[in-house]
C-alpha cells in the first residue's frame, strides 16, 4: 500500500504543480524524483515557513526563462536553412532529414538549440520546403523554415 507524502516545491514540474506549492506525491515519486534531482523539499514546518521566498525565487526563474525562449524564439524566426540530400534516379531521396540534422544545420547557422525540442512528428522524406515547429517554453513556440534540396 503506498501513501502520500507532501512536498514543498522549489520549481515548476509537468502535470505536477509550480514553484512554491504544497502538492501530495507517492512516496517512492519524491524519495526518487524530487528530491534527488532538487526539484522539491520535505514539507517541514521550516521549509514551509519558506513558501513566500520560494515562490518570489520559482517567478523570478520562471521570468528569466521565458525571456530566454522569446529571444531564441526570435533568432529563430528569421532562419532559413537549407538540407542537401542525395536523391535517386526517380526523385527518391536516400535517408531522410531528422530532428538531429535540423539542430546540426540550426547549429551551423550560429544558434545553439537542444534537438529535443525540435518536434517533428516523422523524418522528412521528401524534397521541398517545410515549416518545422520548435518548443522553446511551456509558452513559447517558434518555426524554421528548411528547405530540403539535392545536391
Amino acid at each position: 500500500m503506498a501513501t502520500n507524502v507532501k512536498v514543498l516545491l522549489q520549481s515548476d514540474v509537468t502535470n505536477l504543480g509550480s514553484g512554491g506549492e504544497v502538492v501530495r506525491v507517492r512516496a517512492g515519486f519524491a524519495r526518487n524524483f524530487l528530491l534527488p534531482r532538487g526539484l522539491a523539499l520535505p514539507a517541514t514546518a521550516g521549509n514551509l515557513s519558506r513558501v513566500e521566498e520560494l515562490k518570489r525565487a520559482a517567478a523570478q526563474r520562471a521570468k528569466t526563462e521565458r525571456d530566454q525562449a522569446d529571444e531564441l524564439g526570435r533568432k529563430l524566426g528569421h532562419l532559413s536553412l537549407k538540407i542537401t540530400r542525395a536523391v535517386g534516379e526517380e526523385g527518391k531521396m536516400y535517408g531522410s532529414v531528422t530532428s538531429k540534422d535540423v539542430s546540426d544545420a540550426v547549429a551551423k547557422a550560429g544558434v545553439e538549440l537542444d534537438r529535443k525540442r525540435i518536434v517533428l512528428v516523422d523524418p522528412i522524406k521528401q524534397l521541398g520546403s517545410y515549416d518545422i515547429p520548435v518548443k522553446l517554453h511551456a509558452d513559447v513556440q517558434a518555426t524554421i523554415k528548411i528547405e530540403v534540396v539535392k545536391p
